[in-house]
């Protein structure tokens, strides 16, 4: 079984990472409920379909298929809601990779920072830019963002 382990981070608005050579990801999602995600993702020059199970703790099981950058156009067409668009910037600090995705359109304004580890207990290296952790709160899951986009929360951002 393929296990993804990640934890997931606002920014600190005052203090930002410096972006460079972003790759513009479109996403969305099939099915979507508390046992499982089914996502579809266009990024550059390649697509992907990916299922993803219930999250427990930090992990959750996740398949991922490379296929036809067609198909994803033409699966993207039967998602429920609109795609998320957003940049996604890789940046290296310490030993470890970070995803910094920059939203666009509906969840224009959120910016989220995202590492994978080998463990739920693997130490790493916290940025000076990271913020709150947010990875066991829903509402910054893509998933949900595609139905309840970022601009249009009343509180709590």
């Amino acid at each position: 079984m393929a296990i993804e382990i990640e934890r997931k981070f606002l920014l600190k608005e005052n203090i930002l990472p410096p972006f460079e050579n972003g790759t513009l990801y479109v996403q969305g999602y099939l099915d979507e409920n508390p046992e499982k995600t089914i996502r579809v993702r266009i990024t550059g020059t390649k697509a992907f379909l990916t299922i993803k199970g219930k999250t427990t703790g930090y992990s959750k099981s996740e398949y991922e298929y490379e296929i036809p950058i067609k198909d994803a156009e033409e699966l993207l067409l039967l998602c429920k809601n609109e795609p998320i668009r957003k940049t996604r910037y890789i940046i290296y600090y310490g030993s470890h990779r970070w995803d910094v995705d920059v939203f666009h359109e509906q969840n224009d304004g959120l910016i989220l920072a995202e590492i994978e580890l080998e463990s739920e207990n693997e130490p790493f290296d916290m940025p000076p830019w990271i913020g709150k952790e947010v990875t066991q709160d829903f509402r910054y899951y893509n998933a949900y963002l595609s139905g309840k986009p970022y601009q249009f929360w009343e509180v709590d951002k």
